[in-house]
């Protein structure tokens, strides 16, 4: 229910946004968590690792540039305003790259956390129900 006359003229000109709410898609399990099973597990650090791979890759290329980026193609001012803006903006994609490659792993990182808990945790399950 919208209260007030600011809800109201909104209401007016919107309707109730909550006469017919859609369902919302998004996060996970309870708490924010998701389950899937081992083999979903392998598949989705393969993908990560592919991800960082590529992520490596261009940061190689990244740094390459960069030795090239300080040769202005002229001796005027101008020529050396634009080698000094290309390096600036070589830094700042590497910075970006940088932070790529950083999220990358720590997240296949606590991937692969996650995968030797539920393998410990599985071991430990499989024990109680051995004879």
């Amino acid at each position: 229910m919208i209260i007030g006359e600011a809800g109201q003229a909104a209401q007016a000109l919107w309707g109730d946004a909550f006469a017919n709410s859609a369902p919302v898609y998004g996060g996970g399990g309870q708490g924010g968590q998701f389950k899937m099973d081992p083999e979903e597990l392998n598949a989705v650090i393969g993908q990560w690792e592919d991800v960082l791979d590529k992520i490596v890759d261009d940061g190689e290329k990244i740094n390459s540039l960069r030795y090239g980026a300080g040769l202005a193609p002229g001796q005027d001012p101008v020529s050396g305003s634009y080698a000094s803006t290309t390096g600036e903006s070589i830094s700042a994609l590497q910075r970006q790259n940088d932070s790529m490659r950083k999220y990358a792993q720590e997240y296949i990182k606590k991937l692969k956390e996650a995968q030797s808990k539920t393998v410990v945790t599985d071991q430990d399950l499989s024990s109680t129900f051995k004879v």
